[in-house]
């Protein structure tokens, strides 16, 4: 079987054309092993959360994605409802702090007995 005369030919003797057309294979190959890395390492990743969904299969990498797809999207769902509780707990702490800044106005205005500015000031802190 004699060898192909394509390797035997020095590179400044192949046109673009040939040179993509010997390329584009290798290419493709290394842009598959990319992906087949990635799909790895995120089964690596999220092991135990397939082992809870579907413990004891093999899973293909069509699965791996979905999972992992699901799995980011239930994790952004959690952190959009954790900051929407702290911002509702930072709301009702600046209303409160609004609120009093309110009543300390009225009770200077009025000019209502120390006593009891003293009882309402110290109700407030609370």
């Amino acid at each position: 079987m004699a060898p192909s005369s394509v390797f035997l030919e020095p590179d400044n003797l192949l046109t673009p054309k040939e040179k993509n057309k010997l390329r584009k294979p290798v290419v493709e190959k290394m842009r598959r092993d990319r992906i087949n890395s990635s799909i790895e390492q995120l089964k690596l990743l999220l092991e135990k959360e397939f082992q809870r969904h579907q413990p004891n299969s093999k899973l293909e990498k069509a699965d791996i994605l979905e999972m992992t797809v699901s799995y980011l999207k239930q994790q952004s769902q959690l952190q959009m409802k954790g900051s929407f509780h702290k911002s509702s707990q930072f709301d009702f702490r600046e209303g409160y702090s609004r609120c009093l800044q309110e009543a300390f106005y009225f009770l200077s205005l009025h000019k209502v007995r120390t006593e009891t500015q003293t009882k309402l000031l110290s109700h407030f802190q609370k």
